[in-house]
């Protein structure tokens, strides 16, 4: 019996049991080790940790979690998760059961690579999605946005800011408006409307891509933003609401819309960074401290 169980033990997972461990909470974190960044070589704009790689933060942080002996850790899949009396009760793909008054949902999601020969090898490393964790070390250099409609203007006008060798690419007929076309050309961006069949690469460093049509266009680094899955869908099975965007739906406390049901970073924020899903995480663990709190004083 835990009083705490937090499902998902990567960087807002580790800074909710950091908070919760400090705070002499009984805790029990599950991971099954699938960070979705596990292939970016660097990780960036995570002030004292800026240029480390993923794989380095969350060893670190899991080294300094684990010195709060009320913090416990299990290394498996949560596959069922039901209501009891007195909260949940938790079950893994090794059949442990486990029983807690609270959840933390840190589980992130599991981004869906489209059917592009060479994307999945790219991407995190010259396929990217955010500017701010990428966007400087990729400066000034042969860049292609892969998006269409408002996903490819938004980027559009966000990427300008870090080159103006850029050029977006629709992946079959654009729809963008008139409006937002003129526009993106105003600032001399090319819009290539070609459906797009390959990545060409070495080691994942980004080289080409190539259309169906078998030509071709030189790249160094392109923006995409692909479709998403959460990793499980318990948090739904046990009556949490999700976003317009498909993600769990929270309060600035990282509530959930079930009672003594919590989630913080990726499954539950559009900005997908470490820092955020970090402070997600510590928000979630304070928050629970101090319920718990208020209701044993």
């Amino acid at each position: 019996m835990f009083e705490v169980i937090i499902i998902g033990g990567s960087y807002s997972g580790l800074s909710a049991g950091m908070a919760l461990g400090r705070a002499l909470r009984n805790v029990l974190i599950i991971d099954a080790g699938q960070p979705c960044n596990q292939q970016t070589p660097h990780s960036h704009n995570f002030i004292t940790q800026d240029g480390k790689t993923p794989k380095e933060i969350s060893q670190l942080a899991k080294q300094q979690v684990e010195k709060y002996d009320t913090v416990k850790f299990y290394d498996g899949l949560v596959v069922n998760t039901i209501k009891t009396s007195g909260g949940f009760e938790i079950t893994t793909n090794k059949k442990d059961t486990f029983l807690t008054e609270k959840i933390i949902f840190a589980t992130g999601i599991k981004d869906i690579m489209p059917n592009i020969k060479g994307f999945a090898s790219c991407w995190g490393i010259s396929v990217i999605h955010c500017p701010y964790c990428h966007g400087y070390e990729v400066k000034n250099i042969k860049t292609g946005i892969l998006a269409n409609g408002n996903n490819a203007f938004h980027y559009a006008q966000l990427i300008s800011n870090w080159t103006k060798d850029l050029t977006v690419f629709t992946n079959g007929k654009s729809t963008l408006t008139v409006e937002q076309t003129d526009k993106i050309k105003q600032h001399n961006i090319a819009i290539i409307e070609k459906e797009v069949i390959a990545l060409e690469h070495i080691n994942g460093k980004l080289k080409e891509i190539i259309f169906t049509d078998n030509s071709s266009f030189e790249l160094k680094a392109l923006y995409a933003r692909p479709e998403f899955k959460h990793h499980t869908n318990i948090p739904e099975k046990l009556g949490c609401e999700l976003t317009e965007h498909g993600l769990l739906k929270v309060d600035m406390f990282q509530k959930t819309t079930v009672k003594n049901i919590l989630a913080c970073g990726d499954n539950a924020s559009l900005f997908r960074s470490v820092s955020v899903a970090v402070a997600s995480g510590n928000m979630a663990g304070a928050f629970l401290n101090n319920q718990m709190t208020e209701k044993e004083f």
